[in-house]
């Protein structure tokens, strides 16, 4: 492989001429870069990313971190931001960290050596994992969905809690009262507000959310499939309405019912937070609170080359966004006889 070594012996220059011609870092004279030049064509010699993107400031990379891919949201998110990318002539730099934050901070210092452009991070963890992290300046980040209190970067997000309350607000007003649900993550700044929109929204109806009718679960499918087990085992009677915090909990929990031999709606409702292509495939075809997928994708988008451009400065932005019902066939009307 021809290296750098290589292209100075053909230019008669030192390897010092020729990284200060790649970098652009110190002024090369045009005899001396037309030598470089020609040698680099004649040996078909490539200059590495890195090199390329210190030569002329910007690597054309945005870099994108989630937490996983496997959640339909995420993966509608991707397509989405390197739909945008493509279109503006970048490429993007993906990793999943599989909501591990250890994992999720080896990502970002691999972006940073790869010189991206921008960062856009889906948060892995919670905020007191971020409490004490020193952020560099460089580069831009804007925040996704999980987005802590305080966070110091740029940041787009889900009215959370609005979605929550909506959700609960339908199955109310479909007559039920026993109303189990199935949260996310304690410490998940989605999660708590959800479950902090969901019980707002229950308390106002005077109904308290029973403990035997709460579950926490880690956003997976298989953590849906055990909450709604134990709820079932636990709760006499049973719960009428299931309300689930996600789309990959949504689809554990379904198993669980089926599992259980029971019918949706006949024998008991189901509604979630989180759209995905397949909900209208279900039978019964899924009610859901959803996420406008494509505008967290432009609004991220949007805010991470004002700050590579040096647009906004200042204070950092969030921007919420409103989730939308959409009510289909998986909440039946109930006659509320007081349970």
């Amino acid at each position: 492989m021809t290296t750098m070594r290589d292209v100075a012996a053909a230019a008669e220059v030192s390897v010092a001429t020729v990284s200060a011609f790649v970098t652009g870092k110190r002024y090369v004279s045009p005899e001396l870069k037309a030598r470089i030049e020609r040698a680099i064509e004649d040996l078909g010699y490539h200059l590495d990313g890195v090199a390329r993107s210190l030569r002329k400031g910007s690597s054309d990379l945005v870099g994108l971190v989630i937490p996983d891919i496997g959640n339909p949201f995420f993966t509608e998110f991707v397509r989405d931001v390197e739909a945008l990318a493509r279109a503006q002539g970048f490429a993007t730099m993906l990793a999943d960290s599989h909501f591990d934050v250890a994992t999720e901070l080896r990502m970002l210092n691999l972006m940073r050596t790869q010189r991206v452009d921008g960062i856009i991070l889906c948060p892995a963890g919670n905020a007191a994992d971020y409490a004490h992290r020193r952020w560099p300046q460089d580069p831009p980040i804007v925040l996704v969905d999980n987005v802590w209190a305080g966070a110091p970067f740029d940041s787009v997000s889900l009215d959370n809690a609005a979605a929550g309350q909506a959700l609960a607000r339908h199955l109310l007003e479909a007559g039920h009262r026993a109303i189990a649900v199935i949260a996310g993550p304690r410490g998940n700044s989605t999660s708590d507000r959800r479950l902090a929109g969901i019980a707002d929204t229950l308390r106002s109806a005077g109904i308290a959310l029973e403990e035997t009718r709460l579950r926490h679960a880690d956003f997976r499918e298989a953590g849906g499939y055990r909450a709604a087990r134990e709820i079932l085992a636990a709760s006499s009677p049973r719960p009428t309405a299931f309300l689930v915090a996600n789309n990959n909990m949504l689809i554990g929990a379904m198993r669980a019912l089926h599992d259980a031999g029971l019918r949706v709606p006949d024998d008991i409702s189901v509604a979630s937070i989180d759209d995905f292509p397949w909900a209208e495939a279900f039978r019964p075809a899924l009610t859901v609170a959803r996420q406008p997928v494509a505008e967290f994708a432009a609004q991220a988008f949007h805010l991470l080359r004002r700050r590579w451009s040096g647009e906004a400065p200042g204070a950092p932005q969030a921007i919420t966004l409103a989730p939308e019902l959409v009510v289909r066939e998986s909440v039946a009307r109930k006659s509320y006889v007081g349970t």
